[in-house]
């Protein structure tokens, strides 16, 4: 099975509103953010990279972009990376939502919560091995896939496959322009960095061994 290298997009604007993003079109990575995707790409250059999955929204198609350069490769989008379904919490201000007693659940027992018109943790959690799960039968053990999309998504992967309790996802980091790497092997999983800021060195993949002479 391949090795994944999820990637959170880089830094935006729309945070410093006081706002919830969630799905909202139109947010663009800022300077800070496009130096951190020029990073990511610099980073991985001599990457043997298979494929570079995104979400289609244009923060994550940004940040893969310096990815794919020189590469003769496309960025694929994907629908299930999509950021969470927050519904009627999208553009919502986060000092009035942080007042709400459903967002110490959001927090501690995100397992009970589902957000008003979206979707649950558990839901999104669902979406999202369904998606690698996908990705990983459609590459082999010695291929490398990038794949670019989302905070949570991202920890929720990441705490799957670690065999964490979904309730205890957010104590897991993922900063903008982060590196995570998860290796998936028959019957399990190898979580081989997390977090990661460029520049890094990648641990290679185990490989085909070559015969002895």
């Amino acid at each position: 099975m391949p090795t994944f290298l999820l990637i959170r997009h880089g830094e935006n604007d729309y945070v410093k509103t006081g706002k919830m993003a969630g799905r909202l079109p139109g947010v663009h990575l800022n300077e800070r953010g496009q130096e951190q995707a020029e990073a990511l790409g610099l980073a991985l250059k001599d990457v043997p990279l298979s494929a570079v999955y995104s979400s289609p929204l244009e923060r994550a198609i940004e940040t893969a972009t310096p990815i794919i350069a020189g590469r003769g490769l496309e960025i694929q989008l994907i629908s299930d990376l999509m950021d969470t379904d927050v519904g009627e919490w999208q553009g919502q201000e986060l000092k009035h939502l942080y007042k709400l007693p459903e967002w110490k659940n959001v927090q501690q027992v995100p397992s009970r919560f589902h957000f008003p018109g979206g979707e649950s943790f558990i839901g999104l959690q669902t979406r999202m091995i369904n998606a690698f799960e996908s990705l990983a039968r459609k590459h082999g053990d010695d291929e490398i896939v990038a794949v670019v999309f989302h905070a949570d998504p991202v920890k929720l992967v990441l705490a799957y496959y670690l065999g964490m309790p979904l309730d205890t996802f957010q104590r897991l980091s993922c900063d903008t322009g982060s590196l995570s790497i998860l290796r998936l092997v028959k019957g399990g999983a190898q979580v081989s960095g997390m977090n990661l800021k460029p520049p890094f060195t990648l641990p290679k993949p185990p490989g085909k061994r070559g015969k002895k002479k």
